[in-house]
């Protein structure tokens, strides 16, 4: 689901997939080069995987269909919104259906068009999803998130609102809830706090695509078990968290 926001962000933004993240693994090309965007500049922007895409590690098929509410604003720029649904889209032989997801620019519109921002761009994010493995199990998912450029003060990150954000240099903050029913057809629930990504962090040699989160925490609840707490640490770049359950505390490899 993220990957689906960060395609909204790209397509919305720079009218294609150009600079879509490439994989961990040497020898795959940007997923642009089987990824067919049509309707930019429309209020109707589709993303088709086709029968199979698969340049940047994963193996994508179908469609995500992205409309707009303006075909004047941007994903940087306030009151930017779009809802996203999916037809026949596919990861990994998981099956993803977007029954809704909307992203919404949330920043203050008083934001200066060119110079350095006195306020983070924001946005508000809400899903509802529905699941499918390859086994046939399935699972649902709700979300309701907000997401901060972190630094947006960074002009090798934002460029101020006429041009694109470069994403490369990103630091992303994720807060909000999420619950729904998990494969045992048992109910879930969770709370992120402060959860960050820096996509200036690549903690482990020769992935240097992968970004893990480096600080803020997840509260899970898996139906009537008790509460898991994943901490992701204070910041520093690394791959290293812990979780607690019943006031234990185990540390773990991300």
């Amino acid at each position: 689901m993220n990957d689906i926001d960060a395609m909204a962000s790209e397509v919305t933004d720079n009218g294609s997939l150009t600079t879509f993240r490439t994989s961990e693994n040497a020898g795959y090309a940007m997923i642009s080069s089987c990824a067919v965007v049509t309707g930019v500049g429309t209020n109707t922007i589709t993303v088709d995987f086709g029968s199979g895409c698969s340049n940047d590690g994963h193996l994508r098929s179908g469609k995500l269909i992205y409309v707009l509410a303006s075909t004047s604003l941007h994903y940087r720029n306030p009151g930017f919104s779009v809802s996203v649904t999916s037809q026949n889209y596919m990861v990994d032989s998981v099956h993803v259906n977007i029954i809704n997801k909307t992203i919404t620019n949330t920043t203050p519109s008083n934001i200066p068009q060119t110079g350095t921002p006195t306020v983070n761009l924001t946005w508000a994010i809400t899903a509802s999803v529905s699941i499918t493995k390859a086994n046939g199990n399935s699972f649902t998912w709700n979300c309701n998130r907000t997401k901060e450029l972190v630094n947006t003060n960074d002009s090798t990150c934002y460029h101020g609102q006429l041009h694109a954000i470069d994403w490369t240099r990103a630091t992303v903050k994720l807060n909000g809830t999420s619950s729904g029913t998990n494969t045992m057809n048992e109910s879930y629930s969770a709370t992120i706090s402060n959860l960050v990504r820096e996509f200036n962090c690549s903690p482990v040699t020769g992935r240097p695509y992968y970004h893990p989160f480096v600080s803020g925490t997840i509260s899970y609840t898996p139906g009537s078990r008790p509460t898991r707490l994943i901490d992701y640490g204070t910041g520093i770049c690394d791959n290293l968290a812990t979780i607690t359950i019943n006031g234990h505390t185990y540390a773990f490899i991300l």
